[in-house]
């Protein structure tokens, strides 16, 4: 059997240092907030290159925080794209805004700036755009913040899967990292992402001190301090245990991340030629974290099936596009490129653990079944 995703090997690894955390925990009684919470929080402003960053009890919550804070609200209209999670368009929808598309890139699966020129063009007065910076790869964000620039549009980013990656603004000739680009940004840290807690968790990150202070009040019932209230807001904290954990985990962060981009590396070198496969594409720019390496096939279906049939697990992110679910049935437009995508998409096992051995064993079964 070759998991699709190991998440017991870290764990077993790293399991007395996770333990210690719970037993300080339990010794101390600080479960909600604390010294934990705040540790993590400048830790991960600090890995993420922004002035600060409020830890929120999902990614989803993250987001929603973020565009709330931005100023985001009913009336105004949000873009991003139907390739992604529907964490990213709830988020959207509950901070009171309205849901607009545009179509991918093909080869990089994140938003084309080309399409969103064309939707700007044809739409004014857009208020925010989220970029999803999908499998683990920026999108092109240079291109993105000229057209806010020229729009007049706030950017928030969706990091859920992009943990560490990196983007490399030919503008500003440096390199920045995921979450630090926009006005602010939205981490998951579900126990599968790159940077994952042993349950639910997420976090803002952000520039602005304005909107870092809202969020801080969103997550804990609008409160500015307790028992008053400046306006409605939500349970939406980190808990300590789960910030002691990632804390933990984010020690480990770079070197896992490397581990994932030499297995996607010996992905392309064991695959490359395979007809009828089209490989992850990682553009001159882009230093991507691979948090899901995920090939193309017209004849994914019956792929899938044998590799499951002999143990290997594969995953499909996502299969139904956000336009075509029921939950945005009243939704119009069609968007070829994430639709054709969605059909032939398919996502190999990827976590810092695997091995040539067994990488080598996945790419001779699919260019068994392939060729």
């Amino acid at each position: 059997m070759i998991p699709f995703l190991d998440l017991i090997t870290p764990h077993v690894e790293l399991e007395e240092e996770l333990i210690s955390v719970f037993r300080k925990a339990l010794r101390t009684a600080h479960f909600i907030g604390g010294e934990e919470v705040e540790g993590f929080e400048k830790e991960w402003a600090a890995y993420c290159g922004t002035q600060y960053a409020v830890g929120v009890s999902s990614g989803t919550d993250a987001l929603r925080f973020a565009l709330i804070a931005a100023g985001i609200g009913k009336g105004d209209v949000v873009v991003t794209v139907p390739n992604t999670f529907i964490a990213t368009t709830e988020a959207i929808s509950q901070s009171g805004a309205e849901i607009a598309f545009v179509d991918i890139d093909e080869r990089t699966y994140n938003m084309d700036p080309k399409k969103l020129r064309e939707y700007m063009e044809a739409h004014p007065g857009v208020k925010a755009v989220v970029p999803v910076h999908l499998y683990g790869q920026m999108c092109d964000m240079d291109a993105i913040l000229e057209l806010a620039a020229k729009y007049n549009f706030i950017v928030i980013e969706d990091a859920c899967q992009a943990h560490g990656a990196q983007y490399f603004s030919r503008k500003q000739n440096r390199r920045f990292k995921a979450g630090s680009m926009g006005r602010a940004a939205g981490f998951s840290f579900y126990p599968g992402k790159n940077l994952g807690a042993c349950g639910e968790g997420g976090a803002v990150t952000t520039n602005d001190s304005e909107i870092v202070q809202k969020v801080r009040q969103l997550r804990d019932h609008g409160q500015a301090k307790k028992y008053y209230h400046d306006f409605e807001g939500y349970n939406g904290r980190l808990d300590a245990i789960q910030a002691g954990f990632l804390r933990v985990k984010l020690r480990h962060l770079d070197e896992w991340n490397g581990k994932r981009r030499e297995a996607a590396q010996r992905y392309s070198e064991l695959i490359v030629g395979t007809s009828s496969v089209i490989l992850p594409y990682e553009p001159e720019w882009s230093k991507a974290i691979y948090h899901l390496y995920v090939i193309r096939t017209t004849n994914r279906e019956e792929l899938q099936r044998k590799l499951n049939e002999v143990g290997v697990g594969t995953g499909l992110h996502y299969p139904v596009p956000l336009n075509k679910q029921k939950a945005y049935s009243s939704r119009a437009g069609a968007f070829p490129i994430t639709e054709k995508a969605a059909a032939e998409i398919l996502s190999l096992p990827m976590f810092p653990q695997l091995n040539a051995e067994l990488q080598q064993k996945i790419a001779t079964i699919i260019k068994a079944l392939i060729l």
